[in-house]
């Protein structure tokens, strides 16, 4: 049995939502064991992001300037621009019609890394039990112990996926 066979989500924690209208935001935070630095090359590269990412990305998004994301084990493109690349502080960028933006901040010699993500109410839990995963992975990968990327639709088949999912969407009131 590999990593990812045994892998199994903690529980659902770190997740708010902020609403402004109809407007549904998703905000994780996650502390990590590692340096700004290398959660912005994370976040960032091309080869790490298909490592743990839910997308693809065809160039790195250092830098502000047109990309295309391509959705994990589905056939959507998302054509977008990085909006803001401030290293290894601030990354925005747009994503299946919702703005994502990451905040890394030092914490001891780690990083407190947050993501606001906007998404449809409907799918708000299925998102954060998505993220959770892939920053479960982020955070191993970085730590030399990869579990393989897990993300994708044929995540939602993961029990530890459709728990986090039921835990989120009880949290949330959705």
């Amino acid at each position: 049995m590999n990593n990812a066979e045994q892998y199994m989500p903690g529980p659902a924690t770190g997740a708010e939502i902020e609403k402004n209208g109809e407007e549904w935001t998703l905000v994780l935070v996650r502390e990590l064991r590692h340096p700004p630095t290398r959660v912005w090359d994370a976040l960032t590269d091309p080869a790490q992001l298909a490592q743990w990412a839910p997308f693809d990305a065809d160039r790195s998004l250092a830098s502000a300037g047109p990309v295309k994301l391509s959705t994990y084990g589905a056939p959507m493109v998302t054509e977008t621009t990085v909006k803001r690349a401030e290293p290894p502080k601030l990354l925005e960028y747009n994503w299946g019609g919702g703005d994502v933006r990451w905040q890394l901040e030092p914490l001891g010699a780690g990083t407190r890394l947050t993501l606001w993500a906007n998404i449809n109410r409907g799918y708000i839990a299925w998102g954060a039990a998505g993220w959770h995963v892939c920053f479960d992975v982020l955070d191993r990968l970085l730590a030399g112990a990869p579990l393989g990327r897990m993300a994708g639709p044929a995540m939602m088949h993961h029990e530890g996926w459709q728990r986090l999912a039921k835990e989120y969407a009880q949290q949330f009131g959705v």
